[in-house]
């Protein structure tokens, strides 16, 4: 009995001693600035300054309609920083806009527009940038790195 309680115990330690040393084994982190990643991180920030994001609004604005302001101003500035140009267009005060005419904007809208790619998240915005402001703005920053 002896012998068998010695041999599961040097069983034990033995195991004991392989976990701990296989993990304080350190490996090398890979730096993060070679020039594939700086150029990278150029093309992508490149591709940001093409990104521009319009909320048309009217003059007098519900809760919502502010909240849809809000919330996309703070998705843009914590993920892209100033990367991304956000602009509010009062569609009331300016109903000669280009903008207006071009995307045929007759209501509260939300759109994130490159080139010639436009995505109208207007519905989405709204049902969820006072209930779930956090949803929101994973969609915007998940639609914007889809264009």
């Amino acid at each position: 009995m002896k012998k068998q309680f010695s041999i599961i115990t040097s069983v034990l330690l033995l195991t004991l001693i392989a976990i701990t040393s296989s993990s304080c084994k350190s490996t090398p982190q890979k730096q993060g600035n070679s020039k594939e990643e700086s150029s990278e991180m150029i093309t992508k920030a490149s591709n940001l300054s093409e990104v521009e994001v319009y909320y048309f609004h009217a003059t007098r604005r519900c809760a919502t309609c502010e909240a849809v302001e809000e919330v996309t101003k703070e998705a843009l500035a914590e993920e892209f920083g100033k990367d991304i140009s956000f602009n509010s267009i009062n569609r009331e005060e300016q109903t000669d806009h280009p903008l207006i005419k071009k995307h045929n904007i007759s209501g509260q809208t939300l759109l994130i527009v490159k080139g010639n790619q436009t995505e109208n998240l207007t519905n989405f915005a709204f049902m969820n940038a006072r209930t779930n402001p956090e949803k929101l703005k994973t969609k915007i920053k998940e639609t914007i790195e889809s264009l």
